[in-house]
């Protein structure tokens, strides 16, 4: 069994014992996780589904982020990857959910925000938190592949945390 599988089950898991539906907002990953988690049969019972929000005007029309924090904050930040779970959960009518806003490159870097800079959002009854990573860069061409894979993996097993933390 794969990282991968064993994240989407552990997730599963989790969620089913507490009767809790969730699901994602994502950006850098482009959908990478939604697609990870309904490789999984009858996840269907959790998984209330996705809004993949690459455009800030996305992000603003289907998910609620304000545009003020766009403005202020920028689309990679703690900031708008909490905004944009919350308005997962809103949108979606689910209990729980995770954001992913990053850069996965290999462009749209500046100095303060490299290449690898995600910020994973849960949003999980009244707690909503956010968490920086630096994810490591590896040879050019693989990199943005890489990046989005090891987001996505650090997207579920944090939304797993949180909801076990309950």
């Amino acid at each position: 069994m794969n990282s991968t599988s064993v994240a989407v089950r552990r997730l599963h898991r989790v969620c089913a014992a507490r009767g809790i539906r969730f699901g994602t907002a994502e950006s850098c990953t482009g959908g990478l996780v939604a697609a990870l988690v309904t490789e999984l049969p009858g996840v269907s019972d959790c998984f209330a589904g996705a809004i993949v929000s690459y455009a800030n005007d996305v992000k603003q029309r289907c998910l609620f982020v304000p545009a003020a924090t766009l403005r202020r904050f920028g689309a990679v930040s703690a900031e708008t990857a909490r905004a944009m779970a919350v308005g997962a959960r809103r949108a979606l009518d689910c209990q729980a959910a995770l954001a992913i806003t990053g850069i996965a490159g290999p462009g749209g870097a500046t100095p303060e925000k490299p290449v690898g800079t995600v910020w994973i959002a849960t949003s999980v009854g009244d707690a909503t938190a956010a968490k920086a990573f630096l994810l490591p860069s590896p040879p050019p061409g693989a990199s943005r592949r890489a990046i989005r894979r090891a987001a996505a993996l650090a997207a579920l097993s944090a939304l797993a945390d949180a909801i076990e933390d309950l």
